[in-house]
């Protein structure tokens, strides 16, 4: 063999004798009839071929993701590690191929075969309700390894040799979900069943997917889903959890009490959030709220919802809303007409708002704190001039971002700087470019410099470490202050907000100078 680098210089000369069957017999029976004679033929035997090999002057060291490529090349047909795949994630069916190990190159990849699949499953579980059930295999080295509870169950003192384990209280998604990560070092979570994950990763004891559950839980945290998830947070003992519910809640309360997760809580949760001192919300949108819970809490005990049953569902807990706090005209146009209320505690509730002398009422009167709003104020100064600040149906944007989660209630604004006046103010807030809030109203401004609260229906919840977009388009006076020395980094309480100019701002303002000097937020 001729071993030549790639410039055609010679490398190495090697020579090798190709015996071929005939020649090996012939010789054979040479060498029976001369002896020793056969070392000195052989040698002068010529090669009988020879093959060029091409050589590179510099090796170059492999690595492990050129020798197992993981990206899967354009157009081409799948492979039958990713077929077996496939089918193990599909159903328990076996991997046929007898050399199947070949095809994973790491022990995480084989390992991950044995997921959801009956090739060598020494234990099955039928996971799920009576009538719901589904049946998966389970190797139980592999499950020891990833749960201190399974290891106790099968190779601890008290270790049952059982061939099936039944678990009626895990849904199977959920079931799957946890041994998706037992086996494949994969989380894969959704929004309806997460919370079916958590429990399973909570009774199985897998810290680190329960972990990621909860963190799943806090991102998709919302007004719509916070009451139910601090009734789980509270069953699952995430305080954590907790606490992100709470704010959630306090901050969106009308939207948090009004969302039809709200009525799916348990009695014990309706207790703590009608008690809630910080609840920001109406008492008129806390006392609907209790009322729609208890129907379909009826519903649930298989109760026709009449008053009598709602009343008896809320038991004492409708003493925790805060009937005496309403406006008087929610309480005569609501309240005092739902029917819930005795004749008595109507009349006593009308007598604590006229008389001098007010009856005892088994109600809460005192009206809840609510939330303290903060303003974050970006100028430094403040000034007008003979030219500006005009309105003429143009935009005044701005674009900020924060560290930590906050609730946008509003904007402060600049008013007239010619004396009083009344400006209508369109106000919206955007996430790359999809409106999260609006709403259009009207302040009236005294003519000082001062900043005029301007506020959405209901707060919006803001994601840290991104930027929005705040916006307004005012109609009012002609000339109004604007604020100059703009500052790019705000510290406000423990919240950091980060401001930078705006492409939907065609009025002037940016971060140096021009309106919405303010944004209003709870935190």
């Amino acid at each position: 063999i001729l071993m030549v680098d790639e410039k055609g210089k010679n490398m190495k000369c090697l020579t090798f004798f190709l015996m071929l069957p005939e020649t090996v017999k012939n010789r054979s029976k040479k060498n029976s009839k001369k002896g020793n004679s056969s070392s000195s033929s052989s040698s002068k035997l010529p090669p009988v071929c020879y093959e060029i090999i091409t050589l590179k002057t510099k090796k170059k060291k492999k690595m492990a993701a050129d020798i197992f490529p993981r990206k899967k090349p354009a157009n081409t047909n799948t492979t039958a590690a990713q077929q077996y795949h496939q089918q193990n994630l599909n159903n328990n069916n076996t991997i046929p191929a007898p050399n199947w190990q070949g095809l994973y190159p790491t022990i995480r990849e084989r390992n991950a075969v044995m997921f959801n699949n009956d090739l060598m499953a020494d234990v099955h579980f039928v996971v799920g309700p009576p009538g719901g059930t589904q049946r998966l295999p389970g190797h139980k080295y592999v499950l020891a390894v990833g749960s201190s509870v399974f290891h106790a169950m099968f190779y601890g003192e008290l270790a049952e040799d059982k061939d099936e384990i039944r678990i009626p209280d895990v849904e199977p998604a959920a079931f799957l979900a946890m041994l998706k990560y037992i086996y494949c070092d994969e989380i894969d979570l959704a929004a309806d069943t997460v919370l079916a994950t958590l429990y399973a990763a909570k009774k199985y004891i897998v810290p680190h997917l329960a972990r990621a559950c909860v963190n799943f839980l806090e991102t998709s945290l919302s007004a719509k889903n916070a009451c139910v998830l601090l009734s789980q947070s509270c069953l699952f003992e995430e305080p954590d959890l907790t606490q992100r519910c709470w704010e959630v809640i306090d901050a969106q309360a009308e939207l948090a009490l009004k969302s039809e997760g709200f009525c799916d809580i348990d009695f014990q949760t309706l207790e703590s959030i009608l008690r809630r001192e910080t609840l920001n919300a109406k008492e008129i949108v806390v006392f609907e709220a209790a009322l729609n819970w208890a129907e379909v809490e009826c519903q649930r005990q298989e109760l026709t919802a009449t008053i009598e049953n709602k009343r008896r569902v809320l038991g004492k807990a409708l003493y925790l809303i805060r009937i005496p706090a309403m406006a008087l005209d929610d309480f005569a146009n609501g309240a005092a007409q739902s029917g819930i209320l005795t004749l008595n505690e109507t009349n006593d509730i009308f007598l604590w708002y006229t008389a001098a002398k007010k009856p005892e009422l088994q109600f809460v009167s005192k009206p809840r704190k609510g939330l303290v709003p903060q303003r974050c104020h970006r100028f430094q100064s403040c000034a007008y001039r003979s030219n500006q600040w005009r309105y003429r149906g143009r935009c005044d944007s701005i674009q900020f971002a924060v560290d930590k989660r906050v609730f946008i209630a509003g904007f402060g604004l600049y008013g007239s700087s010619c004396g009083s006046a009344e400006y209508s103010a369109k106000i919206e807030l955007k996430r790359q470019g999809v409106i999260l809030g609006q709403n259009l109203s009207k302040y009236f401004s005294d003519g000082s410099s001062n900043t005029f609260p301007v506020w959405f229906e209901y707060p919006v919840q803001i994601e840290p470490d991104t930027f929005y977009t705040a916006s307004v388009i005012l109609d009012g006076n002609e000339l109004s202050y604007f604020g100059q020395e703009g500052m790019t980094e705000v510290q406000c309480g423990k919240v950091t907000v980060q401001f930078q100019c705006s492409s939907d701002s065609t009025n002037g303002t940016g971060v140096q100078g021009g309106q919405i000097p303010e944004l209003i937020f709870y935190a």
